[in-house]
């Protein structure tokens, strides 16, 4: 096979339309717009939910409910930390590294499923579940920022 031999797939390569270029084309004068209009002018752009210049139906429904959004953790699980050694103290970094949480400034809740293998864990993340506290204490290990037996 040569250079000059290289062809693409049949098929792969379409041809572009071209608009406005004679009345021979087939697609001359209006470009197949039509006549009059907003949409025949250029720079039209009819945005998402435009309803012709009515109040758009999401406008037109009822509000109701509480939107605000709490906060948005990394979950880790209990059976995630098995992959430590007894006496490690975990921090976020250590989960980032550790590839159990994605990012190193989002923050990190720790959660109660599964089984705890790993002895005397020292944990140190943003939140904790009651369920989790208590598996990690009655291991032999602490958590930071929850008041002990909890």
């Amino acid at each position: 096979m040569k250079l000059n031999e290289l062809a693409p797939s049949p098929g792969a390569k379409k041809v572009r339309r071209r608009l406005g270029r004679g009345l021979g084309s087939g697609r001359g004068k209006t470009a197949g717009r039509g006549q009059k209009g907003q949409k025949s002018r250029s720079g039209y752009s009819k945005r998402a939910g435009w309803e012709g210049g009515r109040s758009r139906l999401i406008a037109r429904l009822p509000k109701r409910g509480f939107t605000g959004k709490g906060e948005v953790y990394q979950v880790v699980n209990l059976s995630d930390l098995n992959v430590f050694d007894a006496g490690t103290t975990v921090t976020v970094e250590l989960l980032r590294q550790y590839g159990l949480v994605r990012k190193a400034r989002q923050p990190v809740k720790l959660l109660g499923g599964g089984e705890l293998a790993v002895s005397s864990l020292r944990v140190e993340v943003d939140a904790y579940s009651a369920s989790a506290v208590k598996a990690i204490q009655a291991a032999g290990g602490s958590v930071v920022g929850v008041k002990e037996n909890t």
